[in-house]
């Protein structure tokens, strides 16, 4: 982020997401990024972070580069680091590495959170705005600048992926064993469907037995 005043904002919104409200926080780095549809484990918070902002910037290249569009690249990046901060909140762990939703999240979703302490910080209403579109047409408002659509597209893209591949290996662990599977990373659900694909089924019982771990 190249503007010294939004850079520091985000910085501190990231290391210090207080809200003055009632109701405990986990740790950025151990908070998962859903409690069942996507990064539904610990630390999945801050990988989804980190493909987001990945994901944001191959798409500003994009724009600019084979559509000849101008993209504010600071609003992007900051929009993607900080737009899932309040899921610190929203979730709370059950034990075995799982998580549901928090007594606070049963009330107040992450986007309004988010939104509102925003809104009390005096971030610009341009990266507001990013982040309470980032949901896409489920948002409260669709994206409505090129930045708001870049991140939104790159949470729907992130989210999808994960989605997909840990239903993927849950469902090869359901047909193989008869067991419902539960997946710690997505790491551990990509390697299952990578083993699927070199040996078959007999692959993925061994390493569910712990023989292709």
């Amino acid at each position: 982020i190249g503007d010294e005043g939004l850079r520091g904002m985000v910085r501190e919104m990231l290391a210090v997401p207080d809200i003055d409200l009632e109701g405990a926080r986990l740790a950025f780095d151990e908070a998962p990024g859903g409690a069942y549809v996507h990064h539904a484990y610990e630390g999945g918070l801050l990988q989804h972070t980190l493909a987001v902002a990945n994901i944001s910037l191959t798409m500003c290249d994009l724009v600019e580069g084979v559509y000849g569009g101008e993209v504010d690249r600071d609003v992007v990046l900051a929009g993607a680091l900080i737009h899932d901060v309040m899921k610190c909140y929203v979730y709370a762990p059950v034990g075995e590495g799982r998580f549901r939703t928090s007594a606070l999240g049963e009330r107040v979703d992450h986007l309004t959170l988010m939104v509102a302490e925003m809104y009390g910080r005096g971030f610009p209403l341009d990266l507001i705005h990013v982040v309470a579109s980032h949901h896409g047409e489920q948002s409260p408002v669709r994206p409505k600048s090129l930045e708001a659509l870049i991140v939104s597209i790159a949470d729907l893209a992130d989210s999808e992926f994960s989605r997909q591949s840990l239903r993927a290996a849950e469902y090869l662990v359901r047909e193989s064993t008869g067991r419902r599977g539960y997946f710690s990373s997505s790491e551990r659900a990509l390697e299952l469907l990578r083993v699927k694909a070199r040996e078959g089924w007999e692959g993925v019982r061994r390493f569910e037995s712990g023989k292709g771990k």
